[in-house]
Protein backbone atom coordinates (compact mmCIF):
# COMPACT_ATOMS: atom_id res chain seq x y z
CA UNK A 1 0.00 0.00 0.00
CA UNK A 2 1.44 3.50 -0.80
CA UNK A 3 1.87 5.96 1.19
CA UNK A 4 -0.33 9.01 0.70
CA UNK A 5 1.01 12.34 -0.30
CA UNK A 6 1.21 14.84 2.77
CA UNK A 7 -1.74 17.61 2.29
CA UNK A 8 -0.52 20.72 0.66
CA UNK A 9 -0.91 23.86 2.32
CA UNK A 10 -2.72 27.04 1.34
CA UNK A 11 -3.28 29.88 3.35
CA UNK A 12 -5.98 32.53 2.68
CA UNK A 13 -5.46 36.12 3.81
CA UNK A 14 -8.45 38.61 4.30
CA UNK A 15 -10.95 36.01 2.92
CA UNK A 16 -13.81 37.25 1.28
CA UNK A 17 -17.31 35.45 0.63
CA UNK A 18 -16.29 34.31 -2.55
CA UNK A 19 -13.19 33.15 -1.03
CA UNK A 20 -15.48 31.10 1.44
CA UNK A 21 -17.16 29.23 -1.20
CA UNK A 22 -13.97 28.23 -2.82
CA UNK A 23 -12.68 26.32 -0.06
CA UNK A 24 -14.82 23.10 -0.03
CA UNK A 25 -14.07 22.64 -3.65
CA UNK A 26 -9.53 22.97 -2.90
CA UNK A 27 -10.33 21.00 0.15
CA UNK A 28 -11.68 18.25 -1.83
CA UNK A 29 -9.39 18.48 -4.38
CA UNK A 30 -6.66 17.88 -2.09
CA UNK A 31 -5.61 21.08 -0.26
CA UNK A 32 -5.12 21.99 3.75
CA UNK A 33 -6.98 24.91 3.46
CA UNK A 34 -6.80 27.71 6.56
CA UNK A 35 -7.40 31.43 6.92
CA UNK A 36 -6.43 34.31 8.61
CA UNK A 37 -5.23 38.05 9.34
CA UNK A 38 -3.17 39.70 7.61
CA UNK A 39 -1.30 40.61 10.76
CA UNK A 40 -1.55 37.21 12.24
CA UNK A 41 -0.38 35.58 8.64
CA UNK A 42 3.05 37.03 9.12
CA UNK A 43 5.25 33.99 10.33
CA UNK A 44 2.95 31.59 9.38
CA UNK A 45 4.06 28.48 6.92
CA UNK A 46 2.59 27.50 4.26
CA UNK A 47 2.74 26.19 0.54
CA UNK A 48 1.05 28.60 -1.28
CA UNK A 49 -0.95 32.14 -0.03
CA UNK A 50 -3.95 33.56 -1.35
CA UNK A 51 -4.28 37.13 -0.02
CA UNK A 52 -7.67 38.74 -0.98
CA UNK A 53 -6.26 42.88 -1.64
CA UNK A 54 -8.50 45.40 -0.19
CA UNK A 55 -7.90 48.88 -0.26
CA UNK A 56 -6.42 48.76 3.18
CA UNK A 57 -3.54 46.62 1.66
CA UNK A 58 -3.20 49.36 -1.03
CA UNK A 59 -2.67 51.80 1.82
CA UNK A 60 -0.49 49.45 3.72
CA UNK A 61 1.43 47.93 1.32
CA UNK A 62 4.50 47.45 3.72
CA UNK A 63 2.67 44.86 5.52
CA UNK A 64 2.02 42.63 2.53
CA UNK A 65 5.55 42.99 1.44
CA UNK A 66 6.79 42.11 5.17
CA UNK A 67 4.35 38.82 4.76
CA UNK A 68 5.78 37.59 1.04
CA UNK A 69 9.24 38.31 2.39
CA UNK A 70 9.38 36.41 5.36
CA UNK A 71 7.71 33.64 4.25
CA UNK A 72 9.82 32.48 0.87
CA UNK A 73 6.91 31.25 -0.94
CA UNK A 74 4.34 31.93 -3.62
CA UNK A 75 1.86 34.40 -3.28
CA UNK A 76 -1.30 34.83 -5.78
CA UNK A 77 -3.29 38.09 -5.36
CA UNK A 78 -7.17 38.34 -5.22
CA UNK A 79 -8.66 41.28 -5.97
CA UNK A 80 -11.82 43.03 -8.27
CA UNK A 81 -11.11 44.01 -12.08
CA UNK A 82 -11.75 47.53 -10.91
CA UNK A 83 -9.32 47.34 -8.58
CA UNK A 84 -6.51 46.20 -10.97
CA UNK A 85 -7.60 48.91 -13.16
CA UNK A 86 -6.44 51.77 -10.37
CA UNK A 87 -2.96 53.80 -10.84
CA UNK A 88 -0.03 51.55 -9.86
CA UNK A 89 -2.02 48.47 -8.68
CA UNK A 90 -0.82 46.67 -11.41
CA UNK A 91 2.90 47.34 -10.68
CA UNK A 92 2.13 46.82 -7.09
CA UNK A 93 0.73 43.08 -8.15
CA UNK A 94 3.14 42.10 -10.99
CA UNK A 95 5.83 42.75 -8.21
CA UNK A 96 5.25 41.34 -5.61
CA UNK A 97 2.96 38.35 -6.57
CA UNK A 98 3.24 34.96 -8.29
CA UNK A 99 -0.23 35.43 -10.14
CA UNK A 100 -3.40 37.31 -9.36
CA UNK A 101 -7.01 36.66 -9.93
CA UNK A 102 -9.69 38.32 -10.84
CA UNK A 103 -13.53 38.01 -9.16
CA UNK A 104 -15.35 35.97 -9.42
CA UNK A 105 -13.35 32.97 -9.40
CA UNK A 106 -13.04 31.25 -12.71
CA UNK A 107 -12.31 27.59 -10.54
CA UNK A 108 -10.64 25.62 -13.52
CA UNK A 109 -8.26 28.16 -13.80
CA UNK A 110 -7.69 28.91 -9.55
CA UNK A 111 -6.69 25.44 -9.65
CA UNK A 112 -4.46 25.16 -12.34
CA UNK A 113 -2.36 28.03 -10.84
CA UNK A 114 -2.49 27.07 -7.51
CA UNK A 115 -0.64 23.63 -8.69
CA UNK A 116 1.80 25.90 -10.58
CA UNK A 117 2.15 27.99 -7.68
CA UNK A 118 3.08 24.96 -5.76
CA UNK A 119 5.34 23.78 -7.91
CA UNK A 120 7.36 26.88 -7.94
CA UNK A 121 7.01 26.71 -3.95
CA UNK A 122 8.62 23.11 -3.86
CA UNK A 123 11.50 24.16 -6.18
CA UNK A 124 12.79 27.38 -4.81
CA UNK A 125 12.57 25.43 -1.49
CA UNK A 126 14.68 22.71 -2.82
CA UNK A 127 16.90 24.43 -5.20
CA UNK A 128 17.75 27.75 -3.12
CA UNK A 129 19.15 27.88 0.28
CA UNK A 130 18.81 31.00 1.65
CA UNK A 131 20.03 31.42 5.54
CA UNK A 132 19.42 34.82 7.16
CA UNK A 133 21.77 36.71 10.27
CA UNK A 134 24.52 33.67 9.72
CA UNK A 135 27.15 35.98 8.11
CA UNK A 136 29.43 33.06 8.63
CA UNK A 137 27.88 30.52 7.46
CA UNK A 138 29.50 28.61 4.45
CA UNK A 139 27.17 27.88 1.89
CA UNK A 140 27.65 25.14 -0.40
CA UNK A 141 27.45 21.62 -1.29
CA UNK A 142 30.42 21.43 -3.87
CA UNK A 143 33.62 18.85 -2.94
CA UNK A 144 35.79 22.24 -2.26
CA UNK A 145 33.38 23.95 0.10
CA UNK A 146 32.84 20.13 1.55
CA UNK A 147 36.35 19.87 2.02
CA UNK A 148 36.99 23.31 3.24
CA UNK A 149 33.91 22.82 6.58
CA UNK A 150 35.93 19.79 7.27
CA UNK A 151 39.20 21.69 7.49
CA UNK A 152 37.91 24.42 9.61
CA UNK A 153 36.35 22.18 12.03
CA UNK A 154 39.86 21.16 12.71
CA UNK A 155 41.43 24.22 12.62
CA UNK A 156 39.54 26.66 14.56
CA UNK A 157 39.72 25.21 18.10
CA UNK A 158 43.22 25.68 17.75
CA UNK A 159 45.24 29.09 18.75
CA UNK A 160 47.67 28.88 16.25
CA UNK A 161 48.09 31.91 13.58
CA UNK A 162 46.28 30.88 10.04
CA UNK A 163 47.21 31.61 6.33
CA UNK A 164 44.37 31.98 4.05
CA UNK A 165 45.65 31.83 0.50
CA UNK A 166 42.94 32.40 -2.62
CA UNK A 167 42.44 34.86 -5.37
CA UNK A 168 40.42 38.35 -4.39
CA UNK A 169 36.43 37.55 -4.10
CA UNK A 170 36.87 34.12 -2.43
CA UNK A 171 35.70 34.89 0.84
CA UNK A 172 38.61 35.03 2.59
CA UNK A 173 37.14 37.16 5.43
CA UNK A 174 34.49 35.13 5.36
CA UNK A 175 36.69 32.15 6.39
CA UNK A 176 38.71 33.79 9.10
CA UNK A 177 35.47 34.98 10.59
CA UNK A 178 34.66 31.15 10.21
CA UNK A 179 37.81 30.72 12.50
CA UNK A 180 36.78 32.92 14.81
CA UNK A 181 33.51 32.07 15.55
CA UNK A 182 34.18 28.28 15.89
CA UNK A 183 36.73 29.11 18.45
CA UNK A 184 36.45 29.32 22.21
CA UNK A 185 37.37 33.38 21.42
CA UNK A 186 33.87 33.82 19.91
CA UNK A 187 32.52 36.17 22.43
CA UNK A 188 35.77 38.22 22.82
CA UNK A 189 36.27 40.98 19.35
CA UNK A 190 36.71 40.25 15.72
CA UNK A 191 38.97 42.72 14.43
CA UNK A 192 39.59 43.13 10.50
CA UNK A 193 41.78 45.43 9.30
CA UNK A 194 42.81 46.07 5.56
CA UNK A 195 46.57 46.60 5.00
CA UNK A 196 46.15 47.56 1.56
CA UNK A 197 43.43 50.12 2.00
CA UNK A 198 45.13 52.36 4.96
CA UNK A 199 47.91 54.90 3.76
CA UNK A 200 50.99 53.99 4.96
CA UNK A 201 51.54 56.73 7.31
CA UNK A 202 48.67 56.41 8.87
CA UNK A 203 49.05 52.15 9.45
CA UNK A 204 51.45 52.34 12.31
CA UNK A 205 48.81 53.76 14.17
CA UNK A 206 46.15 52.55 13.18
CA UNK A 207 47.71 48.87 14.15
CA UNK A 208 49.36 50.16 17.55
CA UNK A 209 47.41 53.15 18.56
CA UNK A 210 49.06 56.35 20.03
CA UNK A 211 48.89 58.15 23.21
CA UNK A 212 47.74 62.08 23.38
CA UNK A 213 49.78 64.64 22.52
CA UNK A 214 52.39 61.65 20.43
CA UNK A 215 52.58 64.25 17.32
CA UNK A 216 50.36 67.29 16.15
CA UNK A 217 46.62 66.08 16.17
CA UNK A 218 46.98 63.57 18.86
CA UNK A 219 44.42 65.39 20.92
CA UNK A 220 43.72 62.11 23.22
CA UNK A 221 44.60 58.25 23.32
CA UNK A 222 43.49 56.13 20.77
CA UNK A 223 43.53 52.58 21.17
CA UNK A 224 44.95 50.40 18.11
CA UNK A 225 43.35 47.54 16.13
CA UNK A 226 46.02 45.50 18.24
CA UNK A 227 44.99 46.03 21.47
CA UNK A 228 41.04 46.49 20.42
CA UNK A 229 40.84 42.92 19.53
CA UNK A 230 42.48 41.89 22.78
CA UNK A 231 40.59 38.05 24.05
CA UNK A 232 39.57 37.82 20.30
CA UNK A 233 40.89 37.53 17.38
CA UNK A 234 42.77 39.93 14.59
CA UNK A 235 42.47 39.06 11.27
CA UNK A 236 45.03 41.24 8.62
CA UNK A 237 43.94 41.10 5.19
CA UNK A 238 46.03 41.71 1.99
CA UNK A 239 49.05 41.06 4.85
CA UNK A 240 51.30 41.23 1.13
CA UNK A 241 50.61 44.78 1.17
CA UNK A 242 52.07 45.78 4.75
CA UNK A 243 55.08 47.86 4.78
CA UNK A 244 58.44 46.02 5.20
CA UNK A 245 58.69 48.36 8.58
CA UNK A 246 55.53 47.51 9.96
CA UNK A 247 56.27 43.86 9.01
CA UNK A 248 58.84 44.16 11.53
CA UNK A 249 56.61 45.55 14.22
CA UNK A 250 54.42 42.98 13.91
CA UNK A 251 57.06 40.26 14.08
CA UNK A 252 58.47 41.95 17.27
CA UNK A 253 54.45 41.65 18.81
CA UNK A 254 53.99 38.08 17.41
CA UNK A 255 57.05 36.95 19.53
CA UNK A 256 57.03 39.30 22.83
CA UNK A 257 53.34 39.40 22.94
CA UNK A 258 53.05 43.14 23.79
CA UNK A 259 52.56 45.79 22.31
CA UNK A 260 54.19 50.09 22.73
CA UNK A 261 51.85 52.81 21.35
CA UNK A 262 53.37 55.87 19.76
CA UNK A 263 54.40 57.89 22.36
CA UNK A 264 53.84 55.37 25.37
CA UNK A 265 57.03 53.75 26.86
CA UNK A 266 55.00 51.38 28.79
CA UNK A 267 54.65 47.40 27.16
CA UNK A 268 50.77 46.61 27.31
CA UNK A 269 50.34 42.83 27.26
CA UNK A 270 47.74 42.00 24.28
CA UNK A 271 46.12 38.20 24.10
CA UNK A 272 45.01 37.86 20.61
CA UNK A 273 44.44 35.46 18.15
CA UNK A 274 46.05 36.38 14.46
CA UNK A 275 45.01 35.41 10.99
CA UNK A 276 46.40 36.29 7.69
CA UNK A 277 44.93 36.29 4.23
CA UNK A 278 46.73 36.98 1.15
CA UNK A 279 45.78 36.80 -3.07
CA UNK A 280 49.66 36.98 -3.79
CA UNK A 281 52.55 34.77 -4.24
CA UNK A 282 54.00 35.71 -0.87
CA UNK A 283 57.05 33.51 -1.36
CA UNK A 284 57.77 35.47 -4.83
CA UNK A 285 57.47 38.43 -2.34
CA UNK A 286 60.04 37.37 -0.32
CA UNK A 287 62.34 36.54 -3.43
CA UNK A 288 62.43 40.12 -4.18
CA UNK A 289 62.90 41.12 -0.61
CA UNK A 290 59.23 42.44 -0.60
CA UNK A 291 58.29 40.65 2.37
CA UNK A 292 59.93 39.21 5.53
CA UNK A 293 60.75 35.48 5.59
CA UNK A 294 60.59 35.34 9.34
CA UNK A 295 57.54 36.72 9.38
CA UNK A 296 55.99 34.64 6.93
CA UNK A 297 56.86 31.37 8.75
CA UNK A 298 55.24 33.12 11.88
CA UNK A 299 51.78 33.90 9.90
CA UNK A 300 51.85 30.89 8.26
CA UNK A 301 51.76 27.86 11.29
CA UNK A 302 48.48 26.44 9.22
CA UNK A 303 47.25 27.44 5.66
CA UNK A 304 43.96 27.50 4.17
CA UNK A 305 43.55 27.79 0.46
CA UNK A 306 39.80 28.98 -1.16
CA UNK A 307 38.40 27.62 -4.33
CA UNK A 308 37.80 30.16 -7.23
CA UNK A 309 34.06 30.22 -7.91
CA UNK A 310 34.79 28.98 -11.45
CA UNK A 311 36.33 25.17 -9.57
CA UNK A 312 33.12 25.29 -7.10
CA UNK A 313 30.81 22.98 -9.31
CA UNK A 314 27.21 23.11 -8.43
CA UNK A 315 27.20 26.23 -5.96
CA UNK A 316 26.76 28.33 -8.37
CA UNK A 317 22.74 28.91 -8.47
CA UNK A 318 22.49 28.27 -4.63
CA UNK A 319 24.86 31.19 -4.35
CA UNK A 320 22.75 33.24 -6.79
CA UNK A 321 19.33 32.79 -5.14
CA UNK A 322 20.88 33.02 -1.78
CA UNK A 323 21.90 36.66 -2.96
CA UNK A 324 18.97 37.16 -4.86
CA UNK A 325 17.00 37.01 -1.16
CA UNK A 326 19.41 38.51 0.73
CA UNK A 327 19.12 42.01 -1.60
CA UNK A 328 16.02 41.51 -1.73
CA UNK A 329 15.16 43.23 1.43
CA UNK A 330 18.00 46.20 0.51
CA UNK A 331 16.15 47.02 -2.52
CA UNK A 332 12.78 46.76 -1.05
CA UNK A 333 11.84 44.73 -4.07
CA UNK A 334 10.25 40.67 -4.36
CA UNK A 335 13.13 38.06 -4.78
CA UNK A 336 13.30 37.23 -8.10
CA UNK A 337 14.51 33.71 -9.69
CA UNK A 338 16.53 33.38 -12.57
CA UNK A 339 16.00 32.65 -16.53
CA UNK A 340 16.92 30.01 -17.79
CA UNK A 341 19.42 31.95 -20.20
CA UNK A 342 20.44 33.63 -17.20
CA UNK A 343 21.35 30.33 -15.37
CA UNK A 344 23.15 29.47 -18.64
CA UNK A 345 25.01 32.64 -19.33
CA UNK A 346 26.53 32.48 -15.58
CA UNK A 347 27.54 28.60 -16.43
CA UNK A 348 29.20 29.96 -19.05
CA UNK A 349 30.87 32.83 -17.02
CA UNK A 350 34.62 32.74 -15.60
CA UNK A 351 33.96 35.12 -12.75
CA UNK A 352 37.00 36.50 -12.21
CA UNK A 353 36.04 38.24 -9.61
CA UNK A 354 34.62 35.18 -7.84
CA UNK A 355 31.66 35.10 -5.50
CA UNK A 356 32.42 38.66 -4.48
CA UNK A 357 31.33 39.73 -8.92
CA UNK A 358 28.50 37.35 -8.36
CA UNK A 359 27.36 39.58 -5.61
CA UNK A 360 27.76 42.10 -7.16
CA UNK A 361 25.53 41.42 -10.64
CA UNK A 362 22.76 39.57 -9.07
CA UNK A 363 22.45 43.16 -6.74
CA UNK A 364 22.45 44.88 -10.21
CA UNK A 365 19.88 42.32 -11.73
CA UNK A 366 17.31 42.81 -8.95
CA UNK A 367 17.56 46.77 -9.56
CA UNK A 368 17.16 46.69 -13.31
CA UNK A 369 14.73 43.12 -13.59
CA UNK A 370 11.55 44.25 -14.74
CA UNK A 371 9.64 40.91 -15.28
CA UNK A 372 9.28 37.82 -13.10
CA UNK A 373 12.45 36.54 -13.13
CA UNK A 374 16.34 38.33 -13.64
CA UNK A 375 17.76 37.67 -17.45
CA UNK A 376 21.41 37.72 -18.46
CA UNK A 377 21.08 41.01 -19.63
CA UNK A 378 20.13 42.38 -16.32
CA UNK A 379 23.19 40.93 -14.78
CA UNK A 380 25.32 42.47 -17.62
CA UNK A 381 26.86 38.81 -18.82
CA UNK A 382 25.43 39.65 -22.43
CA UNK A 383 25.56 43.14 -24.76
CA UNK A 384 22.66 44.99 -25.75
CA UNK A 385 22.67 43.27 -29.28
CA UNK A 386 23.08 39.62 -27.73
CA UNK A 387 19.79 40.52 -25.28
CA UNK A 388 17.28 38.67 -26.88
CA UNK A 389 18.66 34.96 -27.67
CA UNK A 390 17.53 32.40 -29.73
CA UNK A 391 15.55 29.31 -28.31
CA UNK A 392 18.75 27.22 -30.27
CA UNK A 393 19.25 23.67 -32.11
CA UNK A 394 18.14 20.74 -31.03
CA UNK A 395 22.21 19.69 -30.13
CA UNK A 396 22.20 23.22 -28.13
CA UNK A 397 19.32 22.13 -25.79
CA UNK A 398 21.09 18.78 -25.65
CA UNK A 399 24.60 20.10 -24.77
CA UNK A 400 23.39 22.24 -22.30
CA UNK A 401 20.97 19.09 -20.84
CA UNK A 402 24.77 17.13 -20.69
CA UNK A 403 26.49 19.81 -19.07
CA UNK A 404 23.90 20.73 -16.02
CA UNK A 405 23.79 16.63 -15.46
CA UNK A 406 27.60 16.42 -15.13
CA UNK A 407 27.63 19.59 -12.56
CA UNK A 408 24.80 18.35 -10.37
CA UNK A 409 26.44 14.72 -10.16
CA UNK A 410 29.52 16.48 -9.02
CA UNK A 411 27.81 18.18 -6.46
CA UNK A 412 27.33 14.86 -4.82
CA UNK A 413 29.56 13.17 -6.11
CA UNK A 414 32.73 14.90 -6.85
CA UNK A 415 34.64 12.86 -3.94
CA UNK A 416 34.07 9.45 -6.03
CA UNK A 417 34.44 9.93 -9.76
CA UNK A 418 33.57 6.19 -10.23
CA UNK A 419 30.06 6.86 -8.45
CA UNK A 420 29.28 9.63 -10.62
CA UNK A 421 30.28 8.13 -13.77
CA UNK A 422 27.54 4.88 -12.92
CA UNK A 423 25.05 7.64 -11.29
CA UNK A 424 25.15 8.75 -15.26
CA UNK A 425 25.29 5.24 -16.51
CA UNK A 426 28.64 5.94 -18.69
CA UNK A 427 32.03 4.53 -18.27
CA UNK A 428 34.52 6.21 -16.14
CA UNK A 429 36.57 7.05 -19.34
CA UNK A 430 33.50 8.92 -20.99
CA UNK A 431 33.01 10.79 -18.07
CA UNK A 432 36.63 11.89 -18.12
CA UNK A 433 35.80 12.76 -21.93
CA UNK A 434 32.48 14.64 -21.23
CA UNK A 435 34.18 17.00 -18.35
CA UNK A 436 36.77 17.55 -21.01
CA UNK A 437 34.31 18.29 -23.77
CA UNK A 438 32.44 21.17 -21.17
CA UNK A 439 35.52 22.16 -19.93
CA UNK A 440 34.82 21.66 -16.45
CA UNK A 441 37.58 21.00 -14.10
Amino acid sequence: MHESAPPRRLLIVDPCDDCHQLIPVLRAAGWDVDSSTLESAIGRSCDVGLIRLMPYHFDHPELVKELITRSHTEWIAVLTPDDLRREKIGDFVCEWFFDFHTLPFDVARMQVTLGRAFGMARLRSQGSTYVSGQEHEMLGESRPIRELRRLLSKLAPTESPVLIRGESGTGKELIARTLHMQSHRRHKPFVAINCGAIPEHLMHAELFGYEQGAFEGATERKIGQIEAADGGTLFLDDIGDLPMDLQANLLRFLQERHIERIGGGEPIPVDIRVLAATHVDLEAAIRKKRFREDLYYRLNVLQVGTAPLRERHGDLALLANHFAHFYSQETGRRARNFSQDALIAMGKHDWPGNVRELANRVRRGLVLAEGRQIEASDLGLMGEDEAVTSMGTLDDYKSRAERQALCDVLTRHSDNLSVAAKVLGVSRPTFYRLLHKHQIR
